[in-house]
Order: structure tokens, then C-alpha cells, then sequence
């Protein structure tokens, strides 16, 4: 199973790789939804993974909903580019309509402008997924467009509240696009989301340091991201031998 964990620091990034991260999502603001990083945060994450998990930057140039103005796209797909030209191995993103529908045009865009940088990057649609009208119906459009993954708690606050649906849109999508659970996501969740057919699984694993005064800020919690490969690769052994 497939470990992504979101960070906004370096160090954060380091902890993800040295703990057996398959991926991170790499942002700011987490507190605010994540926000795009900077360049220089992304060049020197990059610096202290080595190579040893894959790099995907949140594209999101404001937090709010996610209906964006012409304008507001067009921003994130410059940011998306300038990331891409930098080596990472996709990014994240997300558009809906007023009507709560996935705004394809700006996200086929999107998807045209980051393939245009890198033919093999992988796009993943973000938890604006889960704000749109239909979950399991919005898999087949993300599909069309040529997202690689999405990124949901299937609706509910949280993934492990959502697992019925995120099963749901697994079986929709039948291997054509990675189903990845997240969104308030627990450790003791990592099995069960390996039950319902997911292979992939997103966690930020963040702790607050001065909680609740003015100074509060995040940063990764390295026992969090260890026990959470541990999980992912307990259910992945399991189930092998069940094979």
C-alpha cells in the first residue's frame, strides 16, 4: 500500500523519507487547507529526500472554495509549470463549478499545460472532490480528463466516516485512476482502507507546537509517519499471504 504524507517543511520531508514515505505532498498552510509552496521550499526538500520518495506540490493559489476565476487558474497553471520544469514528479490540484460539478475546463487546462512540461507527470485531483455534488459520478470526468489519482474522504469529514463511499468510487473507477484515501485519516484507519480495495493512503501526520496561542504552528509528526508505513505495510503482507 502506498504511503503519501503531506508536509510544509523540509524537515518534514526528510522525516517522510527517512520513515519509508512513498510520496509527499508538498505545500504551506496546512492549517488554511495547503496553499503552493515556493521554489525554495521545493528545492531544498528535494535536497533532503534525495530521490528517495516522489515530490507532488499542492497547486493552490488561495485557500476558500475551489471555484477559481480565469485568472485564478491561470496562476496555478504557471505555478504548476514552473514546478514541473523543477523535476517533481506531479502535482495536485482542483476546480469545481458554482454548481458544485468538476470544472473541467479549467481543469483540462490543467492537465494539457503539466503534460505539455512533462508527458509522464502525475496529476492528482485534490479533496475539492469532495465539496462537488457526486463523488462516484465525478470519478468517470476525472478519468476523461487524465487525472493519474484523487484525493478523497469520500465526502464525509473524515476518510475512516467516508469508507463506504471511497469503496464505492474505487469500484467506479475499476483500475483506471487511483482512489487514494485522506482527510482526517488514522493510522488505525490504514486497514480497513485496505480492505474496502484501496491501495493508497494520505495522511499529514502534523503536530502543533505552542497549540493554541498565537505562535501555533505545524510540523511532522516522525512516530505518526512511522507507525502509519508500519500499517500500510502489516495490511500489504497480509495481504500477499492471503493471495
Amino acid at each position: 500500500m502506498k504511503l503519501e504524507i503531506a508536509v510544509v517543511s523540509a524537515q518534514g520531508a526528510a522525516i517522510a523519507a527517512e520513515e519509508g514515505a512513498d510520496r509527499i505532498e508538498l505545500c504551506t498552510s496546512l492549517e488554511l487547507g495547503g496553499l503552493t509552496p515556493s521554489l525554495g521550499l521545493l528545492e531544498i526538500s528535494a535536497e533532503c529526500v534525495a530521490d528517495r520518495l516522489e515530490i507532488h506540490p499542492l497547486v493552490r493559489c488561495r485557500p476558500g472554495d475551489f471555484v477559481y476565476s480565469t485568472l485564478e487558474v491561470e496562476t496555478m497553471i504557471r505555478d504548476a509549470t514552473d514546478l514541473l520544469k523543477r523535476g517533481v514528479n506531479g502535482v495536485v490540484f482542483g476546480a469545481l463549478l458554482p454548481s458544485g460539478g468538476i470544472d473541467c475546463q479549467a481543469s483540462r487546462r490543467f492537465v494539457e499545460s503539466a503534460l505539455a512540461v512533462n508527458p509522464d507527470a502525475q496529476l492528482t485531483f485534490h479533496r475539492a472532490i469532495d465539496s462537488s455534488t457526486s463523488g462516484v459520478v465525478a470519478v468517470e470526468k476525472l478519468i476523461s480528463l487524465g487525472f493519474t489519482r484523487v484525493l478523497s474522504s469520500g465526502g464525509a469529514p473524515t476518510a475512516g466516516d467516508g469508507l463506504f463511499a471511497l469503496a464505492a468510487m474505487n469500484d467506479r473507477a475499476a483500475g483506471r485512476i487511483e482512489i487514494m484515501a485522506g482527510g482526517g485519516l488514522r493510522v488505525a484507519d490504514i486497514a480497513s482502507m485496505g480492505r474496502a480495495g484501496l491501495s493508497a493512503v494520505h495522511l499529514s501526520a502534523k503536530e502543533m507546537v505552542n497549540d493554541g496561542g498565537p505562535d501555533t504552528y505545524m510540523v511532522t509528526n516522525r512516530e505518526v509517519v512511522r507507525k502509519a508505513r508500519e500499517a500500510a505495510n502489516a495490511f500489504s503482507t497480509c495481504a500477499t499471504a492471503a493471495l
